[in-house]
């Protein structure tokens, strides 16, 4: 059974993924920041379903905290599929974004997929087999209005996972990035209504958690073992 991490595990897309990852028998590990408690749902959801499962939670901005959950995790064993979902947005037109905004929503995407991803790599690569999926966003790719930090942070993490993709690819490790587009989360609350996501995506309709979980399952998994360094966006033909 091999051990996966899904960071920000506790949300809508996390969720999912957890939950499939758990579905094809992998331990899984639902990350939280704060919010223990939804991760802890997650866990037991998994549990109740028959898969293997436990909570964590800690700041994936804060180096030392992150690297001493991450010890005690590795006490168990080796990582071996690691699901970077973490992240925020705080969305404001950029002449008048704040510093915190932009240094926020960095911190969490870009400083979080260090922080968390580093120190699992060697013991990753002892094991000779390895799955790192970082979750984008379409921001990242076209661009979007207000979200000048945001994309800047998802498109730094396309970068770097090419650039680790390289570097792992010899030792039997893939990198891949999913970029969603518009998926029925509570982050979408508020922004977009029915209407709007007929006249913005060609499908007419916003994307499934539960599909941008099979298509991280598919990378997590031996099928997809000659698929590293690509950045696949599931957007309903948005782009």
């Amino acid at each position: 059974m091999k051990r996966a991490l899904v960071t920000g595990g506790s949300g809508g897309i996390g969720a999912a993924i957890a939950k499939r990852l758990a579905a094809d028998g992998h331990h899984v590990i639902v990350h939280a920041n704060r919010g223990l408690d939804r991760a802890e749902a997650v866990a037991a959801a998994i549990r109740a379903a028959g898969g293997s499962a436990e909570a964590i939670a800690f700041d994936v901005t804060d180096r030392a905290a992150t690297a001493a959950a991450l010890e005690t995790l590795l006490e168990g064993g080796a990582i071996q599929i690691l699901v970077n979902n973490a992240g925020i947005h705080d969305d404001a037109v950029f002449p008048g974004m704040s510093g915190e905004q932009w240094d926020r929503v960095i911190d969490v995407s870009l400083n979080g997929f260090f922080n968390v991803t580093q120190p699992l790599t060697l013991p990753m690569i002892r094991t000779r087999w390895g799955r790192i999926v970082n979750v984008s966003s379409i921001a990242a790719i076209a661009g979007n209005r207000g979200q000048v930090n945001y994309s800047a942070a998802k498109g730094a993490l396309h970068a770097a996972s090419k650039s680790l993709a390289l570097e792992l690819a010899s030792r039997g490790i893939s990198v891949n990035v999913v970029a969603p587009g518009i998926i029925a989360t509570g982050m979408i609350d508020g922004a977009f209504d029915a209407d709007a996501i007929k006249k913005l995506v060609p499908m007419q309709r916003a994307g499934q958690p539960e599909e941008v979980a099979e298509l991280v399952a598919f990378l997590a998994s031996d099928k997809a073992a000659y698929i590293s360094g690509q950045v696949i966006s599931i957007n309903g033909a948005l782009i």
